[in-house]
C-alpha cells in the first residue's frame, strides 16, 4: 500500500505557475511509475502526466504538452507537477497517482492503482 499526499494547490491568475508537490508513504517511489490526473468541475478524471521509475522518459496529453512538467526525486519520495502559463481550463482537483504501467498513449483512469487525496487548483481569468 502506497499513501500519497499532494500540496501546492490553490488560485492564481492565467498565466501564472504552480508547483505541485506528492510525497509518497508506506513504499518507496522508485519501485513505481507516477502520474498526474485532474478532475475538472463537472468532468471525469483524465490523465495529465506521467513520468517512467527511473525519470528517463514523460509522457503528457496534448492539452498541457510545453506547459506542465513532471518530475519525481525518488530519494525524497516525492513527485511534483510543474505548471506554467495557468489557462482557465486548467481549473481542476489535481491528483497524484501511482501507475500500473507508464507507455505513450492514452491514460484511463483506471490506470491509476493508488491515489492521493487531491488539491484544488483555481486559474481565473
Amino acid at each position: 500500500q502506497v499513501q500519497l499526499v499532494e500540496s501546492g494547490g490553490g488560485l492564481v491568475q492565467a498565466g501564472d505557475s504552480l508547483r505541485l508537490s506528492c510525497v509518497a508513504s508506506g513504499r518507496a517511489l522508485s519501485n513505481y511509475h507516477m502520474g498526474w490526473f485532474r478532475q475538472p468541475p463537472g468532468k471525469e478524471r483524465e490523465f495529465v502526466a506521467a513520468i517512467s521509475r527511473n525519470s528517463e522518459n514523460t509522457h503528457y496529453p496534448d492539452s498541457v504538452k510545453g506547459r506542465f512538467t513532471i518530475s519525481r526525486d525518488n530519494d525524497k519520495n516525492t513527485v511534483y507537477l510543474r505548471m506554467n502559463s495557468l489557462k482557465p481550463e486548467d481549473t481542476a482537483v489535481y491528483f497524484c497517482v501511482v501507475l500500473r504501467a507508464f507507455y505513450t498513449g492514452t491514460y484511463p483512469a483506471s490506470l491509476a492503482l493508488y491515489w492521493g487525496q487531491g488539491t484544488q487548483v483555481t486559474v481565473s481569468s
